[in-house]
């Protein structure tokens, strides 16, 4: 492999040539979309600037290969900084800048927004460019795994891209792309939460992307614990162009370029061959994605923009039942174990949506036309044998559809921003589901199909303003959502959510902050649309609520803009309320946990209340002097009660203590090294019954064993830690680029722990044991369960 990559280095070096890149773009102010005339553009650390023309256009030329940052600023105007640009041979950099005007007269006031500090969200926001993601050291170019690196954001030792914010469940993140909201960002998720082992989102088409993780904006909704904000690039405005990414498990093509002179456009395709990785190493499951992504800007006029984005998924789980060559009795068992547990899967989402911006001279109004739906099917056989239906232990089929309005109008004006807006959302649930394993023991079996339909409103208004010459901005909101699922949600008075945030200049670059706010979360279609065998909706029978979250957050931030760094302390506590609980178990759902299925399908009352709280610390370095780095600290608890316990007991999410540290340097002839260490505290988990589970009345029905729900989440897990590392290396060519990468997660191949299985006794011919000494029983045993290996990934990425 080394004389492969000296080779490829050798030939390619040898067709380099001196030509030199080329950065152009617009400038313009995002209140009224009017140019910024005569505004300096500079590539920090060389003698390359420009200024602006009358129409906001300027262009820098002769600049060397390479990654810069660049900055553009005009008096009156907050200074902007575009970190990492990459700048290439093949085709100019489009960089546009949108510049906030400034109404500060004091030079000692701090205005730029480097670090995306904005008005309505001056605290608990982190930003993460396309360069940071593309290079993140075992990410492997997926969103859901950079995010891992920022404070506050937990993650499992398993392949899975849970997302879990400040103590809370996966299902309580919102993503936006372009404002346009998008409800899934993961391959095979699952339903009624957010996880997944693979983001769909292409990071070839992100510019960035904001994680607000408190201090939530009122014209977001739904939501208690982050909003995700993705901004994709603007297609190019001047020619194609075409990039081309060969991973360790999938094929991307991406494609953009100007439809006519008002119109430019995104495209991209992924196929993964992870099935053929997966099979060749003996795996029981064979997984199977496809993504789609589209997004087009159409400037009708200079004060109209219409967007337009897609985006998609197709996804397929089959069993591998062939037999591994050279199989340990230990792997044999642990085999048989998931092709008795794994269902067949498929399932496919999309989301599609149209964003209309007018503006005006003081504000604009944002239209936004949306619909998603997600198709999921699983199913699966006693002992996967599909030849009798009396093998079928469940058929599940589901569908959710969502399609949503809203309409904002921002206005800025005598130093105030105000804004204000409404929302209407109506969404069909479907189910159909026949089970027999969910109540295994009970004698009762699941067989229903129903449809239900929903409608949630809402409405919003906010308004900011800095005092003190700009020393001191406070921001306050209140939002209104109603829904129809329960008689209390019904009433939009019943889930006022007001909050207020601030923050004040103790001295330049010096910044203490605060917020408190109450928001409110519906809970998931699995939980409102259950149906009994009589067709009634049980949980809006129990008048299911939506869930309530109050927060309060405080912090110091100190910025070091001359050193592109960024230091922040923030304390933050979060009390829940209405928070479902399980009728047939009495188990808060926060304290199940998220896996591979469908959480949530099943009668629940609004009676859980929990608590998270903790410290966050974080370091940003971004690129200065060919160095970067992310540090961050979290100490974090969450705690949720059940109704049929005392006291609050350790959530499912309950890491207690997160550790990311992340850097990189760059060298000579674009030579890149990154590093990656992180460690997690052990999360807690429920214990199997072993008498329960060995009935054979109940393991013939469920082909798994039962929790036992009198220890929940009594038992906690060791800590995790993991390095990943990666290498790149950078190509320049007259007409086209080539980065090939080397990516290793796991470098040191840690064994982190996971609850244990329990599984049957076999024969050698794989029938269950008996148990001798009882004939109603299986004898059962537990089996290691440990996740982690050393993972390689060799990646080429050509762009023309």
């Amino acid at each position: 492999m080394k004389q492969f990559f000296v080779l490829l280095a050798l030939v390619f070096s040898s067709f380099q040539t001196f030509s030199q890149g080329v950065i152009r773009g617009k400038i313009t102010n995002p209140i009224n979309n009017q140019p910024v005339a005569f505004a300096n553009v500079l590539v920090l650390g060389t003698e390359f600037g420009a200024i602006s023309d009358e129409n906001g256009l300027y262009k820098l030329s002769n600049i060397p290969a390479g990654l810069y940052n660049v900055r553009a600023s005009f008096v009156g105007f907050k200074t902007k900084t575009a970190f990492e640009v990459q700048v290439t041979l093949a085709r100019p950099v489009q960089l546009d800048f949108e510049l906030i005007e400034d109404a500060s007269e004091l030079s000692e006031v701090v205005v730029n927004s480097d670090f995306s500090r904005s008005e309505e969200t001056p605290l608990s926001v982190r930003k993460l460019n396309s360069n940071e993601i593309e290079r993140y050291p075992g990410g492997n170019r997926d969103i859901s795994r950079v995010i891992q690196a920022l404070p506050g954001v937990a993650s499992t030792p398993s392949f899975r891209n849970d997302i879990l914010i400040r103590g809370g469940a996966p299902n309580e993140n919102k993503f936006f792309i372009d404002e346009i909201e998008v409800p899934v960002i993961n391959h095979f998720a699952t339903q009624g939460s957010s996880g997944g082992p693979v983001g769909i989102l292409n990071v070839n088409l992100i510019k960035n992307v904001d994680l607000i993780a408190g201090g939530f904006p009122a014209n977001r909704m739904d939501a208690l614990s982050s909003f995700f904000e993705f901004q994709l690039k603007e297609g190019r405005r001047d020619k194609m162009a075409t990039q081309l990414t060969v991973g360790a498990s999938e094929l991307t093509l991406s494609n953009e370029g100007p439809i006519g002179d008002k119109t430019t456009y995104l495209l991209s395709a992924r196929r993964s061959y992870l099935q053929g990785l997966f099979k060749l190493i003996g795996l029981p499951f064979l997984p199977t994605f496809n993504d789609f992504q589209l997004k087009t800007t159409t400037k009708i006029n200079d004060k109209t923009e219409l967007t337009f984005i897609g985006v998609g998924a197709i996804d397929k789980f089959v069993l591998n039942m062939d037999v591994p060559k050279d199989e340990t009795e230990e792997d044999r068992e642990n085999r048989l174990y998931l092709l008795d547990v794994l269902p067949v899967q498929n399932q496919w989402n999309y989301a599609t949506g149209v964003k209309l911006k007018r503006y005006r001279e003081n504000g604009f109004w944002t239209f936004v036309l949306s619909r998603n739906m997600l198709n999921n099917h699983s199913v699966k056989y006693a002992g996967n044998d599909e030849s009798s239906p009396d093998k079928l232990l469940f058929d599940y089929l589901s569908q959710e559809s969502e399609n949503k309005f809203r309409a904002e109008n921002s206005v800025f004006k005598n130093g105030f921003t105000v804004k204000y807006g409404v929302n209407y959302e109506y969404s069909r649930y479907y189910i159909k589901n026949f089970d027999r394993s969910t109540l295994a023991g009970s004698g009762e079996v699941i067989n229903l199909e129903s449809t239900s339909n929903f409608s949630l409103y809402g409405g919003f208004v906010s308004a900011s303003k800095y005092f003190d010459d700009e020393r001191l901005l406070i921001s306050a909101g209140l939002r209104a959502d109603g829904g129809d699922f329960g008689k209390t949600a019904e009433n939009p008075l019943n889930q006022l959510s007001p909050r207020i945030s601030f923050s004040y200049q103790l001295r330049p670059n010096l910044f203490a902050t605060a917020n408190a706010g109450i928001y409110y979360q519906k809970p998931s279609y699995t939980v409102l649309g259950y149906k009994d065998d009589q067709g009634e909706l049980v949980n809006q029978l129990n008048n299911v609520r939506f869930i309530r979250n109050s927060q309060l957050i405080a912090g110091i931030e100190w910025l070091m803009p001359e050193k592109n760094r960024r230091f922040t302390v923030e304390a933050f506590y979060k009390k829940y309320s209405n928070y479902p609980s399980s009728v047939r178990n009495g188990i808060s759902l926060a304290n199940l946990g998220a896996d591979f299925g469908v959480i949530g399908n099943e009668p629940v009352e609004s009676n859980s209340e929990g608590r998270a709280y903790g410290l966050e610390m974080l370091a940003q370095q971004r690129l200065f002097e060919n160095f970067y780095g992310i540090a961050s600290l979290t100490l974090v608890r969450s705690e949720f009660t059940n109704p049929n316990t005392a006291g609050y007991i350790p959530s499912s999410w309950d890491n207690r203590f997160i550790v990311s540290l992340t850097a990189g340097r760059r060298f000579g002839n674009n030579w890149e090294i990154g590093a990656r260490w992180r460690f997690l505290g052990g999360t807690p988990y429920t214990p199997y019954d072993y008498e329960e589970s060995s009935l054979i009345s109940n393991w013939d029905l469920r082909n798994q064993p039962v929790l036992d729900y009198s220890q929940i989440n009594a038992v906690r897990l060791a800590g995790f830690h993991q390095l990943d590392l990666r290498l790149d290396k950078k190509y320049y060519f007259l007409k086209w680029n080539l980065n090939w990468y080397v990516d290793i997660q796991n470098a040191y191949n840690f064994k982190a722990e996971q609850p244990p299985l329990l599984v049957p006794v076999r024969d050698p011919d794989g029938n269950l044991q008996i148990d001798p000494t009882d004939p109603s029983r299986y004898q059962l045993k537990y089996l290691d369960n440990p996740a982690g290996s050393i993972l390689p990934t060799i990646g080429i990425i050509v762009e023309f």
